[in-house]
């Protein structure tokens, strides 16, 4: 595939395919249709034969080409794949396409500081673990570090300190940016507000521009209640302190804190599972 990748990349040996698509062609007949050299066009036809994509014969004083579509139709087969993987409903290409059209909106709207004070988010879940069990992932850093970022994204720094006052830390960077050469996703800082177990939990959080000042302060106020099946969580989200260079991180919001909660409810569901199967057992 590489060699037919390359072979195809350069723009005269793509006309001369595109010629030998058509039908069989001897060298000079090639050569005259592609206005090159005689010379030129047989090394870039040799090159597109080497990697498959043509085959020759000789007819008396000539080299016949001709094109070999097997090969074709392997790339094309691919190619529709790679496309296809990247249109799936619901997939990673899909997210990036709606945090754009977010994004283009939010740099709109920064005009000036404070312009996002005031905005607010909300989310709601239906989780299949008691409050109890719900309240120990949203304040135990190891069960945190499990599904507080979006998709795609790992935490590399975490700390929660679930009391009134408390420190919070939460640093992330690529899923796949394992050993730490790329630069940080995100970092972010702020304070416990209010702790009720199993009942509120209310946080501020500050997210930090590249260089090292307030993006804006989210204020968060988790409500948990018990149900037949689990526990209803509740998220009102808001922002202070908007600075004008917030507006990529605000456009993300939506998006990226609601995959989060999704992997908490996706945590909790797996785990339920794992428990129940235990017990049967």
């Amino acid at each position: 595939m590489d060699a037919i990748l390359t072979a195809l990349a350069d723009p005269a040996r793509w006309r001369l395919v595109s010629l030998l698509a058509e039908r069989p062609r001897p060298v000079g007949v090639l050569a005259q249709l592609a206005e090159a050299r005689q010379p030129q066009t047989t090394k870039h036809l040799q090159a597109l034969e080497r990697a498959g994509v043509v085959i020759s014969q000789r007819s008396g004083q000539r080299r016949v080409y001709a094109l070999r579509t097997a090969p074709l139709r392997e790339l094309a087969a691919a190619l529709t794949r790679l496309a296809d993987t990247a249109d799936q409903v619901g997939g990673s290409r899909e997210t990036y396409d709606r945090y754009g059209l977010s994004l283009h909106a939010e740099r709109l709207a920064a005009k000036e500081p404070g312009w996002a004070d005031g905005r607010s988010f909300r989310f709601l879940r239906s989780l299949a673990a008691h409050p109890e069990e719900v309240w120990r992932h949203l304040t135990e850093a190891a069960l945190l570090a499990r599904w507080w970022t979006p998709d795609d994204l790992r935490v590399s720094e975490l700390v929660f300190e679930a009391r009134q006052g408390g420190r919070i830390i939460h640093e992330y960077r690529d899923a796949e940016d394992v050993d730490g050469s790329d630069p940080v996703a995100g970092h972010a800082e702020g304070v416990v507000d209010d702790v009720r177990p199993g009942e509120r939990l209310a946080y501020r959080l500050s997210p930090r521009l590249p260089d090292g000042s307030l993006a804006f302060t989210a204020h968060l106020d988790l409500h948990l209640r018990p149900t037949d099946t689990g526990t209803d969580l509740d998220v009102h989200f808001q922002i202070t302190d908007s600075a004008v260079e917030s507006a990529d991180f605000i456009a993300g919001i939506e998006i990226g804190f609601g995959q989060s909660l999704d992997k908490l409810a996706a945590t909790l569901a797996a785990d339920t599972h794992n428990t129940n199967t235990r017990s049967t057992k």
